[in-house]
C-alpha cells in the first residue's frame, strides 16, 4: 500500500470541531490524504458564533511552520482563518520559498454570525501577498467584494484574478437563491455548479469545501473535477450533519457516497 499524501492545513482552532483545523483534518482524511496542521490562532467560539480570536505570536507560528515543512514534503496547502496581518505575512514569506504548487485559500473574513474576523490590514496582506501565490481561492460573495475592492462581484473576481490567482470558486451558500450556485472561474473558463439548497446551513461548510478540494487536488485530480467532487462531498456532509450544541449543525465529515 502506498503511504497517504501529506496535505497541510494552516488555520485556526475551533473548540467545537465543526470548523477550522479539526474540520480540515476530518475532510482531508475522508479523501484519503494525511493531514498536517499549523494553528494560526485559538478561538473562543461555539456552534453559534465566534466571540474572540487569539492569534499566535508570529515568531512562534513561523518556527512551527518552517520546522514542519523542513521535515515533511507536503503536496498541497490549505489556508483558512489567519487571525492577523502578521500571521498572513509569515505564510506568504514561507510560500514564496516553497516548491509546493497547490495552494487553496479559504478567505475567512467574518464568522457565520456576521462578526468580522479580519481588519483592513489583514485584508490588504491577503490581497497583495497571498492571492498571487494561490492556486484557487474560495470566497463567498461578500468576501469576493472585499478582496476585489468592488461592489460588483463580477468586477471583483476579475480584479482578484489579475493579482495572479489562478482560479476562483465563488460560493453561493449565503445568497438568497432557490438553488445554491457556485461558480468556478479559471482563466477564461467559467463553470457554474448548481446544488439543492438544504433546509439548514452548517457551521464549518467553507472549511469542509476548501480542505476536501485541497486533498483532491493533491491526489492529482484536474481542477474542475476536484472542485465538483469537493462540492458533492460538502453537500453530503451538510445533509447528514448533526447538532451537538445549541447553534448551527456541523457537517458530518466522515460521510461519503
Amino acid at each position: 500500500m502506498n503511504p497517504p499524501i501529506p496535505v497541510l492545513s494552516i488555520s485556526g482552532h475551533d473548540p467545537t470541531g465543526g470548523a477550522g483545523i479539526q474540520a480540515d483534518i476530518q475532510a482531508i482524511l475522508s479523501q484519503g490524504c494525511y493531514p498536517c496542521t499549523v494553528i494560526t490562532c485559538l478561538t473562543s467560539q461555539d456552534t453559534g458564533d465566534v466571540r474572540h480570536i487569539y492569534p499566535q505570536p508570529p515568531d512562534v507560528f513561523s518556527e512551527q511552520l518552517e520546522v514542519l515543512l523542513a521535515d515533511i514534503p507536503v503536496r498541497a496547502i490549505k489556508i483558512g482563518l489567519l487571525g492577523s496581518a502578521a500571521i498572513a505575512q509569515c505564510v506568504a514569506t514561507v510560500l514564496e520559498n516553497l516548491s509546493t504548487e497547490i495552494v487553496v485559500l479559504d478567505p475567512v473574513l467574518r464568522s457565520g454570525g456576521g462578526n468580522s474576523l479580519a481588519d483592513q490590514k489583514l485584508i490588504e496582506v491577503i490581497r497583495s501577498e497571498l492571492l498571487p501565490l494561490t492556486t484557487i481561492v474560495t470566497p463567498n460573495h461578500h468576501e469576493a467584494r472585499l478582496l476585489g475592492e468592488n461592489t460588483d462581484t463580477a468586477v471583483a473576481i476579475e480584479r482578484m484574478m489579475s493579482t495572479g490567482c489562478q482560479a476562483v470558486l465563488l460560493t453561493g451558500g449565503d445568497e438568497a437563491t432557490p438553488l445554491v450556485y457556485n461558480t468556478l472561474y479559471s482563466g477564461k473558463n467559467v463553470k457554474t455548479f448548481s446544488w439543492e439548497r438544504l433546509p439548514h446551513g452548517a457551521h464549518g461548510s467553507g472549511c469542509t469545501l476548501a480542505s476536501s478540494m485541497t486533498a483532491l487536488l493533491a491526489l492529482g485530480l484536474p481542477l474542475e473535477e476536484a472542485t465538483r467532487k469537493a462540492q458533492q462531498y460538502t453537500w453530503n456532509a451538510i445533509k447528514y450533519g448533526f447538532r451537538p450544541g445549541r447553534g448551527q449543525p456541523i457537517p458530518y465529515h466522515l460521510f461519503w457516497s
